[in-house]
Protein backbone atom coordinates (compact mmCIF):
# COMPACT_ATOMS: atom_id res chain seq x y z
CA UNK A 1 0.00 0.00 0.00
CA UNK A 2 1.21 3.54 -0.78
CA UNK A 3 1.79 5.93 1.80
CA UNK A 4 -0.99 8.97 2.60
CA UNK A 5 -0.15 12.10 1.33
CA UNK A 6 0.68 14.94 3.55
CA UNK A 7 -1.32 17.54 3.40
CA UNK A 8 -0.34 19.95 1.24
CA UNK A 9 1.48 23.03 2.63
CA UNK A 10 0.59 26.71 2.05
CA UNK A 11 3.50 29.08 2.67
CA UNK A 12 2.08 32.34 1.48
CA UNK A 13 -1.24 33.11 3.70
CA UNK A 14 -2.96 36.34 3.01
CA UNK A 15 -2.04 39.16 5.67
CA UNK A 16 -5.01 41.21 7.56
CA UNK A 17 -6.05 42.96 10.34
CA UNK A 18 -3.08 44.04 12.28
CA UNK A 19 -0.68 43.37 9.52
CA UNK A 20 -2.63 45.51 7.22
CA UNK A 21 -0.09 46.73 4.14
CA UNK A 22 1.36 43.23 4.39
CA UNK A 23 0.65 40.66 1.66
CA UNK A 24 1.22 37.61 3.09
CA UNK A 25 2.50 36.11 6.27
CA UNK A 26 4.68 33.17 6.34
CA UNK A 27 5.17 30.51 9.39
CA UNK A 28 8.06 28.29 8.75
CA UNK A 29 6.50 26.22 12.26
CA UNK A 30 3.27 25.44 13.74
CA UNK A 31 3.70 26.09 17.86
CA UNK A 32 6.02 27.56 19.68
CA UNK A 33 8.39 26.82 22.75
CA UNK A 34 9.35 30.29 23.82
CA UNK A 35 5.76 30.30 25.74
CA UNK A 36 5.67 34.17 27.05
CA UNK A 37 3.16 34.67 29.52
CA UNK A 38 1.59 37.13 27.11
CA UNK A 39 1.78 35.92 24.07
CA UNK A 40 -1.67 36.67 21.95
CA UNK A 41 -1.36 33.44 20.25
CA UNK A 42 -2.58 31.80 23.70
CA UNK A 43 -5.97 32.96 23.03
CA UNK A 44 -6.37 32.06 19.23
CA UNK A 45 -7.58 28.66 18.53
CA UNK A 46 -4.03 26.87 17.85
CA UNK A 47 -3.59 27.76 21.33
CA UNK A 48 -6.89 26.84 23.20
CA UNK A 49 -7.65 23.91 21.55
CA UNK A 50 -4.02 21.80 21.25
CA UNK A 51 -3.75 18.61 22.85
CA UNK A 52 -0.25 20.26 24.28
CA UNK A 53 -0.31 23.37 26.39
CA UNK A 54 0.64 26.23 24.16
CA UNK A 55 4.63 26.87 24.74
CA UNK A 56 5.33 23.59 25.16
CA UNK A 57 5.33 22.05 21.45
CA UNK A 58 6.21 23.49 18.11
CA UNK A 59 6.33 21.40 14.70
CA UNK A 60 8.18 22.21 11.32
CA UNK A 61 6.42 23.09 7.95
CA UNK A 62 7.14 20.43 5.90
CA UNK A 63 8.79 21.51 2.89
CA UNK A 64 8.69 20.62 -0.74
CA UNK A 65 11.34 23.54 -2.41
CA UNK A 66 9.50 23.07 -6.14
CA UNK A 67 5.93 23.76 -4.80
CA UNK A 68 7.23 26.95 -2.69
CA UNK A 69 8.85 28.56 -6.19
CA UNK A 70 5.46 27.61 -7.74
CA UNK A 71 3.51 29.33 -4.92
CA UNK A 72 6.20 32.01 -4.83
CA UNK A 73 5.81 32.65 -8.86
CA UNK A 74 2.51 32.79 -8.71
CA UNK A 75 1.36 35.55 -5.90
CA UNK A 76 4.56 37.48 -6.85
CA UNK A 77 2.60 37.91 -10.39
CA UNK A 78 -0.10 39.32 -8.59
CA UNK A 79 1.93 42.27 -7.14
CA UNK A 80 4.18 43.42 -5.12
CA UNK A 81 5.05 40.68 -1.85
CA UNK A 82 5.09 41.82 1.16
CA UNK A 83 6.03 39.59 3.97
CA UNK A 84 5.59 39.34 7.65
CA UNK A 85 7.89 36.57 9.20
CA UNK A 86 6.47 35.43 10.95
CA UNK A 87 2.95 36.14 12.47
CA UNK A 88 2.02 32.96 15.01
CA UNK A 89 5.20 31.44 15.91
CA UNK A 90 8.84 32.50 15.90
CA UNK A 91 10.83 31.82 12.63
CA UNK A 92 13.80 31.00 14.93
CA UNK A 93 12.69 28.10 17.15
CA UNK A 94 15.44 25.96 19.25
CA UNK A 95 14.59 23.55 16.66
CA UNK A 96 15.95 25.87 13.96
CA UNK A 97 19.01 25.13 14.23
CA UNK A 98 19.20 21.61 13.33
CA UNK A 99 15.99 22.07 11.02
CA UNK A 100 17.63 24.91 9.09
CA UNK A 101 14.06 25.97 7.77
CA UNK A 102 13.85 29.07 8.26
CA UNK A 103 17.28 29.47 6.32
CA UNK A 104 16.22 27.72 3.43
CA UNK A 105 12.98 29.89 2.92
CA UNK A 106 15.14 32.75 3.11
CA UNK A 107 17.45 31.24 0.28
CA UNK A 108 14.71 30.04 -1.74
CA UNK A 109 13.47 33.89 -1.07
CA UNK A 110 16.71 34.98 -2.38
CA UNK A 111 16.03 33.79 -5.98
CA UNK A 112 13.39 36.30 -7.02
CA UNK A 113 13.50 38.96 -3.61
CA UNK A 114 10.26 39.95 -2.04
CA UNK A 115 9.69 43.78 -2.12
CA UNK A 116 9.76 43.62 1.49
CA UNK A 117 9.97 41.15 4.01
CA UNK A 118 10.24 42.13 7.94
CA UNK A 119 11.81 39.40 9.81
CA UNK A 120 10.11 39.47 13.38
CA UNK A 121 12.08 36.92 16.28
CA UNK A 122 13.63 37.06 19.91
CA UNK A 123 16.42 34.85 19.06
CA UNK A 124 20.12 35.62 18.58
CA UNK A 125 20.28 32.27 15.93
CA UNK A 126 19.38 34.72 12.97
CA UNK A 127 22.91 36.43 13.42
CA UNK A 128 23.53 32.42 11.57
CA UNK A 129 21.72 34.05 8.48
CA UNK A 130 23.69 37.30 8.72
CA UNK A 131 24.83 36.25 4.78
CA UNK A 132 21.46 35.60 3.10
CA UNK A 133 20.08 38.82 5.14
CA UNK A 134 23.02 40.97 3.18
CA UNK A 135 22.01 39.02 -0.06
CA UNK A 136 18.57 40.05 0.59
CA UNK A 137 19.43 43.20 1.09
CA UNK A 138 17.63 46.82 1.59
CA UNK A 139 14.29 44.00 1.41
CA UNK A 140 14.58 42.87 4.32
CA UNK A 141 14.59 44.34 7.70
CA UNK A 142 15.23 42.54 11.32
CA UNK A 143 12.44 43.29 13.88
CA UNK A 144 14.04 41.60 17.28
CA UNK A 145 11.84 42.01 20.59
CA UNK A 146 13.58 43.55 23.33
CA UNK A 147 10.94 44.13 25.84
CA UNK A 148 12.68 44.92 29.23
CA UNK A 149 16.51 45.60 29.88
CA UNK A 150 15.97 43.72 33.24
CA UNK A 151 16.49 39.76 33.41
CA UNK A 152 14.18 39.15 36.00
CA UNK A 153 11.33 40.54 34.80
CA UNK A 154 12.40 38.51 31.84
CA UNK A 155 12.34 35.37 33.52
CA UNK A 156 9.23 36.63 35.18
CA UNK A 157 7.06 37.17 31.92
CA UNK A 158 9.20 35.00 29.53
CA UNK A 159 11.60 32.63 31.31
CA UNK A 160 11.85 30.17 28.15
CA UNK A 161 13.26 33.16 25.80
CA UNK A 162 16.75 34.03 24.75
CA UNK A 163 18.21 36.11 27.63
CA UNK A 164 18.60 39.60 26.92
CA UNK A 165 22.19 40.11 26.61
CA UNK A 166 22.09 38.16 23.28
CA UNK A 167 19.62 39.54 22.16
CA UNK A 168 21.15 43.28 22.03
CA UNK A 169 24.45 41.50 21.32
CA UNK A 170 22.42 40.26 17.58
CA UNK A 171 21.28 43.49 17.26
CA UNK A 172 25.02 45.34 17.63
CA UNK A 173 26.46 42.37 15.13
CA UNK A 174 23.52 43.04 12.78
CA UNK A 175 23.59 46.70 12.34
CA UNK A 176 27.48 46.30 11.91
CA UNK A 177 26.91 43.98 9.31
CA UNK A 178 24.76 46.14 7.59
CA UNK A 179 21.55 44.45 8.01
CA UNK A 180 18.50 47.06 8.98
CA UNK A 181 17.11 46.62 12.18
CA UNK A 182 14.98 47.50 14.63
CA UNK A 183 14.49 47.17 18.60
CA UNK A 184 10.64 46.15 19.06
CA UNK A 185 9.81 46.96 23.24
CA UNK A 186 6.98 44.54 22.32
CA UNK A 187 4.82 44.89 24.67
CA UNK A 188 7.04 47.37 27.38
CA UNK A 189 7.66 45.43 30.30
CA UNK A 190 8.93 46.72 33.24
CA UNK A 191 12.49 48.50 32.61
CA UNK A 192 15.33 50.57 34.34
CA UNK A 193 15.52 54.55 33.85
CA UNK A 194 18.43 53.62 31.53
CA UNK A 195 16.22 51.36 28.85
CA UNK A 196 15.81 54.47 26.39
CA UNK A 197 19.43 54.93 26.35
CA UNK A 198 20.72 51.66 26.01
CA UNK A 199 17.80 51.12 22.85
CA UNK A 200 19.52 53.90 21.32
CA UNK A 201 22.93 51.92 21.11
CA UNK A 202 21.43 49.30 19.40
CA UNK A 203 19.16 50.41 16.48
CA UNK A 204 18.28 53.24 14.77
CA UNK A 205 14.99 52.33 15.00
CA UNK A 206 12.92 51.63 17.79
CA UNK A 207 8.90 50.79 17.95
CA UNK A 208 6.98 50.38 21.04
CA UNK A 209 3.78 48.33 21.63
CA UNK A 210 1.55 47.62 24.98
CA UNK A 211 -1.10 45.30 26.26
CA UNK A 212 -3.77 47.55 25.70
CA UNK A 213 -3.15 48.80 22.27
CA UNK A 214 -1.78 45.97 20.91
CA UNK A 215 -2.91 42.70 21.48
CA UNK A 216 -5.90 43.50 18.78
CA UNK A 217 -8.61 43.58 21.74
CA UNK A 218 -7.79 46.85 23.79
CA UNK A 219 -6.74 44.70 26.77
CA UNK A 220 -8.92 41.88 26.79
CA UNK A 221 -6.96 39.13 25.88
CA UNK A 222 -4.17 40.19 27.77
CA UNK A 223 -6.49 40.35 30.72
CA UNK A 224 -7.74 36.85 30.19
CA UNK A 225 -4.01 35.93 30.53
CA UNK A 226 -4.30 37.18 34.13
CA UNK A 227 -1.08 39.26 33.12
CA UNK A 228 -1.74 41.57 36.16
CA UNK A 229 -1.28 39.38 38.52
CA UNK A 230 2.14 39.23 37.14
CA UNK A 231 3.21 42.35 37.74
CA UNK A 232 1.39 42.67 41.23
CA UNK A 233 3.53 39.65 42.07
CA UNK A 234 6.35 41.53 41.32
CA UNK A 235 5.04 44.45 43.23
CA UNK A 236 5.07 46.39 39.97
CA UNK A 237 1.28 47.12 39.40
CA UNK A 238 1.57 50.71 39.01
CA UNK A 239 3.35 50.60 35.59
CA UNK A 240 0.63 48.06 34.15
CA UNK A 241 -1.19 51.05 32.39
CA UNK A 242 -1.04 52.56 29.10
CA UNK A 243 0.31 55.59 30.57
CA UNK A 244 3.35 53.89 31.58
CA UNK A 245 4.08 52.95 27.28
CA UNK A 246 3.44 56.69 26.32
CA UNK A 247 6.24 58.01 29.10
CA UNK A 248 8.78 55.72 27.49
CA UNK A 249 7.72 56.75 23.94
CA UNK A 250 8.01 60.68 24.89
CA UNK A 251 11.42 59.53 26.67
CA UNK A 252 12.70 57.86 23.54
CA UNK A 253 11.57 60.98 21.59
CA UNK A 254 13.08 63.31 23.98
CA UNK A 255 16.82 61.18 24.17
CA UNK A 256 16.85 59.80 21.21
CA UNK A 257 15.92 62.51 18.74
CA UNK A 258 17.75 61.55 15.73
CA UNK A 259 16.56 57.79 16.02
CA UNK A 260 13.20 56.83 14.42
CA UNK A 261 10.36 56.20 17.35
CA UNK A 262 6.84 54.42 16.11
CA UNK A 263 4.54 53.21 18.26
CA UNK A 264 2.52 50.04 17.78
CA UNK A 265 0.61 48.91 14.59
CA UNK A 266 3.08 52.06 12.56
CA UNK A 267 5.89 50.07 13.65
CA UNK A 268 5.12 46.92 12.58
CA UNK A 269 4.03 48.30 8.91
CA UNK A 270 5.65 47.54 5.73
CA UNK A 271 8.76 50.33 5.23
Amino acid sequence: MSEPKRPSVRWLNPASGFLNGYSHTVNPYVGCTFGCSYCYVRRMPIGLFHSEPWGEWVKAKPLDEDKFRREWRREASKGPLRLFMASVTDPYQPMEHEQRLTRRLLELMAEQPPHYLLLQTRSPLVMRDIDILRELGSAVRVSMTVETDLEPVRKLFAPHSPPLAARMRALRELTAAGVAVQAAVSPLLPASPDFAEKLGELAPRIVVDDFFRGDGSGGKRTSQLKIRQLYEQAGLQERYTAEYADQFVLALQEKLPRHEIRFSQEGFGPD
